[in-house]
């Protein structure tokens, strides 16, 4: 009996959809709740509709509601020495960097990893840069999503750079900062639950979630951070630095290295907690938000 009022729901719904499709549903709000109702009632998959809701999103979002903003782009400047750019594309991890000459609005190109290393494979004389770059594609910050992500297939390029109204480089947006508008965050080698707070790895390191309590945090690492004024250990490094940092900015506490691995441009998101033994570069900094000896790079 109960799966033939399960099954008369079902036709019900689904009559109502097809009616909608018909032309009978005027608004995109209400076919919207349409398919968030079948997801809720399990009639269609919870997540395909929760990605359809994504769709209809992208085409009402413009660039600037996602991209990455200017101060947080991680770039690469064109008179660096080939092997400090090595070193930042393997500590960065990024697949696609910025190539840029005297500022930020001067972007001569785009650097793919996967050509520098082909580059340094062969064994020949160090590459040059500018022999490596990809054209750069720019984009109006005004920019809807979809449009953008059907320029991003038919191009067959991943990354653009926002400019603003004057035409200075505002940003860059990725396929992917696209893409999780409609399938959620694609997760990688860092990600963590998002109840989970310290996460160890094999290589003796530490994935720490930026919301921990800082009480918390000082209990499991045997350190001292002061507390008074923050709650996190990301609102400490935050105030620490006096700003949000970057992807690859580290703070060193009582010998051990911080490294921001995932961070937006509101608030760190994952750290990684290295050992004295690991941490290198550091140069010390006064920093009155630590009761311990602290330093920046």
């Amino acid at each position: 009996m109960s799966e033939d009022r399960s099954n008369g729901r079902s036709r019900t719904w689904w009559g109502r959809f097809v009616q909608s499709l018909r032309g009978e549903i005027e608004d995109q709000d209400s076919l919207l709740e349409l398919i968030r109702e079948a997801g809720d009632r399990e009639i269609i998959d919870a997540e395909a509709a929760r990605m359809i809701d994504g769709i209809f999103r992208i085409a009402e979002m413009t660039v600037r509601d996602v991209m990455i903003p200017r101060a947080q782009m991680e770039v690469i400047e064109l008179d660096r020495p080939m092997n400090e750019i090595i070193d930042r594309v393997v500590e960065v991890g990024h697949s696609r960097f910025p190539v840029v000459g005297d500022d930020r609005d001067d972007v001569r190109g785009i650097l793919l990893a996967k050509d520098l290393l082909r580059a340094c494979r062969q064994g020949a004389a160090s590459p040059s840069l500018g022999e490596l770059l990809r054209p750069a594609t720019f984009i109006p910050d005004s920019k809807h999503l979809d449009h953008l992500l059907y320029e991003f297939r038919t191009g067959r390029h991943h990354m653009a750079l926002v400019v603003d109204e004057y035409g200075g480089v505002a940003g860059l947006i990725t396929i992917e900062d696209v893409l999780e508008i409609i399938v959620g965050e694609i997760e990688d080698e860092y990600d963590i639950d998002e109840d989970e707070m310290v996460v160890p790895r094999e290589d003796g390191d530490y994935l720490v979630n930026a919301l921990i309590p800082i009480t918390e945090f000082n209990s499991l690492f045997g350190l001292h951070l002061d507390d008074q004024d923050t709650d996190t250990l990301g609102g400490w490094v935050n105030k620490l630095l006096g700003h949000v940092p970057r992807v690859g900015e580290q703070v060193q506490v009582a010998g051990l290295a911080l490294e921001v691995l995932r961070a937006d441009r509101r608030r760190v998101q994952i750290f990684r907690l290295k050992g004295p033994q690991r941490s290198t570069g550091v140069t010390s900094m006064n920093a009155s938000a630590s009761d311990e000896g602290t330093s920046v790079i």
